[in-house]
């Protein structure tokens, strides 16, 4: 059993970084969807779909979910989705927190979170410029 991962997020960012996954594993993978949210749909209907969506992925191991922006509309609309072992969710999502999903997604729920969480850590890194020539007399 694996974890299915669901991404709630604005406008099309969801798609976008499982297209980035597929990209980078050369496949879709398996049981990943994404969902835009935060959009003019009543909050009730959104409720339903999330939750249908959450069904849909788990096969017995849990469903992480990952969102855009703390405080936001999927976030909230997520926060009501939560059940501690089954669902479980991070905020801040980006690409290498997805590809760190996938590729630890048969972890346990709790040790998939951390090794998520880490992934936004670990891969925020200042970019240095490069090195200035050293000018020619």
């Amino acid at each position: 059993m694996t974890a299915g991962i669901l991404i709630v997020a604005h406008g099309d960012q969801g798609r976008a970084l499982i297209d980035c996954a597929t990209h980078v594993y050369g496949t879709p993978p398996e049981r990943l969807d994404a969902v835009s949210a935060g959009q003019d749909e009543p909050h009730d209907a959104m409720l339903v779909r999330l939750r249908a969506e959450v069904a849909k992925l788990d096969d017995g191991a849990g469903v992480l979910v990952l969102t855009d922006l703390f405080g936001a509309t999927p976030c909230n609309l997520v926060r009501e989705l939560l059940v501690p072992g089954k669902v479980a969710a991070l905020s801040g999502v980006n690409l290498p927190m997805v590809l760190r999903a996938i590729r630890f997604r048969d972890q346990p729920l709790a040790t998939l979170i951390e090794r998520v969480q880490a992934a936004a850590v670990e891969c925020t890194v200042a970019v240095p410029a490069p090195e200035a020539a050293d000018p020619q007399p």
